[in-house]
C-alpha cells in the first residue's frame, strides 16, 4: 500500500503575500492563449482561428517588431569579440559599418567582457552616457553617480519600493488604472496601495483634487503614505501628461512630503504633443524658486530598453535616476542593488546604445533613422486603425491615442452577459475577454486587472501586432457577442 508523499511546502504555508499578488497581463487569459498557440503548432485541434495575437502585453518583438540593426550588430560583437579580428569581413561582406565597430570596441574597453560582473550600480562609462543623454533631453546637468542600471524598469521599481516601504503601514499612491507591477509589488511587501483614479473624461489625466482625497483617506486610515507613482505616458491608458499636470503633482508632493516615482518608459511613444519629463519640470521649479522651496522634493525616474522603438524586452536593460535624495538613503539603495550584484551587462550596453544612437553624418545613421521612423509610424497607424474600429463598436468608447503602446476603451455589456459571467465566477470584462480569445485567438486584458472605477468595464489592448485582420476579427466578435447577450 503506497502513501502520498508528504511535502514540507503546500499552498497554505507558503508566503501569503505571494499568493495574494495578482499580475493580470500574464494571468489566466495569457496562459490560455499559450495553450492555444501550442495547439496550433500541433495542428490546430479544431480551433476557429489560425494564429494567436498576444495583444495582452507590450512585447514588441514577439509581435514581429524588427530589432534595430545598429543595436544588434554592436551586441553581436560584444558577445563574440573575436569577430573584431576580421574587420574586413564585417565591413565588406556582412555590411557592418565602421561606427558599429568603433562603438563595440569602445564598450568593450569600458566593460572588459559582457560575461563579467560590473559595478553594482552599472558600468561608470554607461552611466555617464545616460547622464549626457538626460542633459540633452532636459537642458539640466545630470550626475552619473545618481544613475543606477537595472534589469529593466521593473527591477528598478522593485528596488525603490523595497527601500521606501518600511512596514505594513507604509503606503504608495498608485494611479488607477495602473500597470499591475505596482499593486503586485506592494502586495509582496505587505504594504498599502493607495489608489487614486485617473480622469477618463480628460483623456485619463491626473486630477490633484482626487489625489488629495485619496491621500487624506489613507491618512485617516492610519497609512503612512510615502510616495506617489506617475506613469507617463500612461500604461494602460496611453495618456500623456501636460506640463501643468506635472507641476501640480510636484507641488502636491512638496506640500505632503512625498517622493515621486516617475515611470517614463514610454517617453518616445508619444503621438500627440510632446513628452515632458518630471526631471525637467522639477529643475525648472527649483530654478524659479532659488529659496530652496523644491529642493526637498525627491524624484526617481525610470526608463527601459523594453519599449519605444527599441523593443528589446528580453535583454532586460533599464535605469533609474535619483534627484534630491538624502545621501544616506541613496547609500542604502546602492546596498540593495549590490545584493542583486548588477544588472545584465549586455542589457547595460543596450541602454548605452538607446541613449546614444548613431548621430547624423555617421555611417549607420541613415539606416537607423529609417528603421526607427518606420516602427514609430507603424505603431501610430495601427493605433489609429484600432481606435477607428472601436468607434464603430456598439457600447465601446475610447480616448484618442496619445502615446505608449495601448488603448483602454470603456465597454458597456448587456445584463445577460453579466449574468453569464457570474455563473462562471468571472467579472463581465473577464468573461468578454475569454470569449473573445476562444473565438478569435486575440488575447486582451480585462480592465479589472488594472483597476477601474466601480461600475465601469474596460479592456486593454496593445497595437503592436502587424496587419489589420485581427482588428476586424474583434469587430465581428463584438457584434456577435452583443447580439447573443442582448
Amino acid at each position: 500500500m503506497s502513501s502520498s508523499p508528504v511535502r514540507r511546502l503546500n499552498i497554505d504555508n507558503i508566503n501569503p503575500h505571494v499568493r495574494a499578488a495578482k499580475y493580470a497581463v500574464r494571468g489566466e487569459l495569457a496562459v490560455k492563449s499559450e495553450e492555444f498557440r501550442a495547439a496550433l503548432i500541433g495542428g490546430g485541434a479544431g480551433l476557429p482561428f489560425d494564429e494567436v495575437i498576444s495583444a495582452n502585453i507590450g512585447n514588441p518583438q514577439q509581435l514581429d517588431q524588427k530589432p534595430l540593426t545598429f543595436f544588434r550588430q554592436v551586441l553581436s560583437l560584444l558577445e563574440n569579440p573575436v569577430l573584431l579580428e576580421h574587420k574586413d569581413v564585417l565591413l565588406n561582406q556582412l555590411d557592418y559599418k565602421s561606427d558599429v565597430i568603433e562603438r563595440a570596441e569602445w564598450l568593450l574597453s569600458k566593460v572588459g567582457s559582457v560575461g563579467a560582473y560590473s559595478a553594482s550600480n552599472g558600468v561608470p562609462a554607461i552611466r555617464q552616457s545616460i547622464a549626457d543623454f538626460l542633459e540633452r533631453r532636459d537642458g539640466f546637468p545630470a550626475n552619473q553617480a545618481d544613475i543606477y542600471l537595472s534589469a529593466g524598469a521593473s527591477s528598478g521599481v522593485n528596488t525603490l519600493l523595497h527601500v521606501i516601504c518600511a512596514d505594513e503601514k507604509s503606503g504608495i499612491l498608485v494611479p488607477i488604472p495602473q500597470y499591475p507591477l505596482y499593486t503586485a509589488s506592494l502586495s509582496l511587501l505587505n504594504a498599502h496601495c493607495v489608489p487614486y483614479l485617473l480622469d477618463e473624461a480628460k483623456n485619463w489625466g491626473t486630477d490633484v483634487a482626487t489625489i488629495k482625497a485619496a491621500h487624506q483617506k489613507a491618512k485617516s486610515d492610519g497609512i503612512d503614505t510615502r510616495a506617489i507613482v506617475i506613469i507617463n505616458p500612461g500604461n494602460p491608458t496611453g495618456a500623456s501628461l501636460t506640463e501643468e499636470d506635472i507641476r501640480a503633482v510636484l507641488e502636491f508632493s512638496r506640500e505632503e512630503k512625498l517622493a515621486v516615482l516617475a515611470d517614463e518608459v514610454y517617453q518616445t511613444n508619444v503621438f500627440v504633443g510632446e513628452f515632458i519629463s518630471f526631471k525637467r519640470v522639477l529643475r525648472e521649479l527649483q530654478q524659479q524658486n532659488p529659496d530652496g522651496k523644491y529642493d526637498g522634493v525627491e524624484l526617481a525616474s525610470l526608463h527601459s530598453v523594453s519599449k519605444g522603438m527599441v523593443g528589446e524586452c528580453g535583454h532586460r536593460g533599464g535605469y533609474f535616476e535619483l534627484v534630491n535624495f538624502d545621501p544616506e538613503v541613496q547609500a542604502e539603495i546602492y546596498k540593495f542593488v549590490s545584493i542583486m550584484l548588477c544588472a545584465p551587462v549586455i542589457g547595460q550596453c543596450l541602454v548605452e546604445l538607446m541613449v546614444n544612437p548613431p548621430k547624423k553624418g555617421q555611417p549607420s545613421h541613415e539606416l537607423y533613422q529609417k528603421e526607427y521612423s518606420a516602427i514609430f509610424e507603424g505603431l501610430r497607424e495601427r493605433a489609429t486603425a484600432l481606435h477607428k474600429a472601436f468607434e464603430q463598436m456598439e457600447g465601446v468608447e475610447c480616448a484618442t491615442p496619445q502615446g505608449s503602446m495601448y488603448l483602454f476603451p470603456t465597454i458597456k455589456l448587456p445584463p445577460k452577459a453579466a449574468e453569464a459571467a457570474a455563473k462562471e465566477g468571472r467579472t463581465p470584462d473577464e468573461f468578454y475577454c475569454m470569449r473573445l480569445l476562444e473565438a478569435t485567438g486575440v488575447c486582451l486584458v480585462p480592465g479589472s486587472g488594472f483597476g477601474q472605477k466601480d461600475g465601469s468595464l474596460h479592456f486593454r489592448t496593445t497595437f503592436l501586432a502587424p496587419g489589420t485582420e485581427w482588428v476586424g476579427s474583434i469587430v465581428k466578435f463584438h457584434s456577435d457577442f452583443m447580439e447573443q447577450y442582448r
